[in-house]
């Protein structure tokens, strides 16, 4: 492995030669099944042919201009992603983390203009990841992310998820929004209680606070809804997306109602490759795949189908698999060993998977994939809990005194 990469990852020695579909092929030819999906990226598999010809077609074309100059295919974007959500305005960028950033400027911006420069703290919750940069990391508060890099971005006040009076107590004169995910998917794949957006938003609304839901891991389909809001039927004021918008290709999007983002006039935010035509098209391609009848719809059956499978296998392997969580293709195994241990054995029986907060194993196969690869993906899980049962065996049971 190269050692001139700067070490921040613990990559695994392997390596990928292409890919087709939910699979993986090395250079050596082994083939791998990925539920991983370069972690909720690669939303439509890979070499999707539609993909594949969006890009190729505009590579022909144009790729960069710069935003100085108008860029039709990201002005069609933005109008479909407003029509099919809350939206009333969209910013591009290039990733996740930059699309917090650009929310966290449109939430302090907002209270600004509305005449409260005061407001400019965020709630946000324990068990939450927003992204690496400075503010994204300060607005996750996890300490081992915040270790060695001088004090914390000031204006994130944390707090634990599910309590609606500690979030209530939390409210102060220099609070402008709340962030959350409707799912914390670095953090377990925890399901947020729909009763409990709908307190957030109503908490929100009784003190003029924003509420930014972050969708970057939830965003365009992955929950069998195009957006995890959808479910509960709670409207946030911004909500940023990334990951599977652009089916692999880098991406990021904030998007707002006119009121929220009032604050951001020109010269108040950029990006230099945000929006460029290569993103554009993609994204639109991946828009056209995804909105199109019945594909949602094939999500949601699948996600019942794997679901029904995992609990399967949860009830067989009891010592192994502790809970079963999730939402559309976003599923948890909570792990009664260390989860990094399920991980190597999913990986020694060539299938890919990526571990979570709360020892959980996340499946995030993509939305394309079929029962073939489903009944495949049992099966190897299978094989994976009986190694694991052997190497973890339980202790046994000590008969009651005659």
């Amino acid at each position: 492995m190269s050692s001139h990469l700067l070490p921040t990852y613990a990559r695994v020695d392997l390596a990928f030669e292409r890919g087709e579909g939910a699979w993986l092929f090395t250079a050596d030819g082994e083939r791998y099944l990925d539920f991983t999906s370069g972690v909720a990226v690669n939303a439509l598999g890979h070499a999707h042919p539609r993909l594949v010809n969006a890009i190729e077609e505009q590579a022909r074309k144009l790729w960069h201009v710069s935003n100085l100059y108008r860029i039709p295919e990201g002005e069609r974007l933005a109008d479909r992603l407003c029509a099919l959500s809350f939206a009333d305005t969209v910013f591009f960028q290039n990733s996740g983390a930059e699309a917090i950033e650009c929310a966290i400027k449109m939430a302090r911006k907002y209270q600004y203009v509305s005449g409260k420069p005061e407001r400019y703290h965020i709630i946000t919750f324990e068990g939450a990841f927003h992204g690496r940069t400075l503010a994204a990391i300060a607005a996750t508060g996890n300490k081992k992310y915040l270790e060695g890099f001088g004090p914390p971005m000031p204006g994130f006040d944390q707090v634990p998820l599910g309590d609606i009076e500690t979030v209530k107590k939390a409210v102060g004169p220099e609070t402008a929004a709340i962030l959350i995910e409707p799912i914390m998917g670095e953090g377990g794949v925890r399901v947020v209680p729909h009763t409990f957006l709908r307190a957030l938003r109503k908490l929100c609304d009784d003190h003029g606070l924003l509420l930014i839901f972050d969708e970057i891991q939830t965003g365009i389909g992955r929950t069998g809804d195009l957006f995890a809001y959808e479910h509960s039927g709670v409207t946030p004021d911004i909500m940023t997306l990334a990951k599977a918008l652009g089916g692999g290709f880098p991406i990021g999007a904030c998007l707002a109602t006119a009121e929220a983002s009032k604050g951001m006039t020109a010269g108040s935010h950029g990006s230099t490759f945000g929006g460029n035509p290569l993103a554009m098209a993609v994204a639109n391609a991946t828009l056209d795949v995804i909105t199109a009848d019945g594909f949602l719809d094939r999500v949601r059956k699948n996600s019942l189908v794997l679901k029904q499978r995992l609990a399967e296998l949860k009830d067989r392997h009891a010592s192994v698999i502790a809970e079963v969580r999730g939402e559309g293709l976003l599923i948890g195994l909570r792990m009664v060993p260390p989860s990094s241990e399920m991980v190597d054995e999913l990986r020694n029986e060539k299938m890919i998977t990526v571990a979570a907060g709360d020892n959980v194993v996340r499946l995030l196969p993509p939305l394309t994939i079929g029962e073939n690869e489903i009944a495949e993906a049992f099966a190897r899980i299978d094989r994976a809990c009986v190694r694991l049962e052997k190497a973890h065996p339980r202790p046994l049971k000590q008969e009651a005194a005659p």
